[in-house]
This record gives C-alpha cells, sequence and structure tokens, in this order.
C-alpha cells in the first residue's frame, strides 16, 4: 500500500524537524518512494509569526492505514507535539503528519471514521499540500 503524508512544522528548527520525521517514518512505517522539496507558506487558519515548512512524501507500508495513523501521533508525540488541532482550532506546532491518501492496487481507499478520513477532506484547498503532492506524483511516474 502506498501512503501520501503531508508533514508540517513552524517552531524549531524546521528543517531538521522534518528531516527527523522522515527518519522516524522510515524507521516505523515502510519505504520511502518519493519526497516533495520544502514548501514554505504563512500559518493558514491561525495567526502565528512562525512561518510554516511542509513537504509531502510517499510511502510503501504493509501497515493499515489505521495503523500508520498511529505511528505518526506516536513520532508526532515522541517528537514533542503535546496536543492536536481539534475542531479547526490551529496552533503552532512542532511537526503536523497527516496521511493525505491511502492506494492499494492502484486505487485510492476511501474510508470515513471517527479517527480517519481518506483521502484527506481538505487537502484540495491547501497549496501546502498541493504544490508538493504534484512534485511527488511527478516524481513517481
Amino acid at each position: 500500500m502506498l501512503i501520501y503524508f503531508g508533514i508540517g512544522t513552524n517552531l524549531g528548527n524546521r528543517d531538521a524537524n522534518l528531516q527527523t520525521a522522515l527518519q522516524l517514518l522510515d524507521e516505523r512505517v515502510g519505504e520511502q518512494l518519493a519526497c516533495s522539496s520544502v514548501y514554505r507558506s504563512a500559518p493558514q487558519g491561525f495567526v502565528s509569526d512562525n512561518e510554516f515548512a511542509n513537504i509531502v512524501a510517499v510511502y510503501e507500508t504493509d501497515f493499515s492505514p489505521e495503523e500508520v495513523l498511529l505511528l505518526t501521533q506516536q513520532i508526532e508525540r515522541d517528537m514533542g507535539r503535546t496536543e492536536k488541532s481539534v475542531n479547526g482550532v490551529y496552533h503552532d506546532r512542532v511537526i503536523d503528519i497527516d496521511l493525505l491518501q491511502a492506494i492499494l492496487n492502484s486505487k485510492a481507499i476511501i474510508q470515513n471514521s471517527s479517527t480517519l478520513t481518506l483521502p484527506h477532506p481538505r487537502m484540495q484547498e491547501r497549496d501546502f499540500v498541493m504544490i508538493p503532492l504534484r512534485e511527488v506524483e511527478a516524481l513517481l511516474h
């Protein structure tokens, strides 16, 4: 299964945070197939002086999307994230790892549960996701 991740950070050494997140995904989730360049943007949905650094990475994994979600939440905690955004209330974060989409046998997995919605419901609205996503798609094809 392929999992597309949107990874963002706006606290601390952002480039190092992204590299650490990728290293932990390599160790815990599977094989990285592609990774975009860093896309920098102003915060969306809240006010902050801290610019975001975002990437999209694609991994091949044997885990289910639900298992991957648990793994990424643990990575976020291990990197120092203490709270998640809830009900559209956003804040600065050392790392945010979103599952954007999952592909199995060339078909998108559609999921809508209390813990995970795939594809990510707001990814189409976000340049900081779609621009790096187009970049990794080009790398994969």
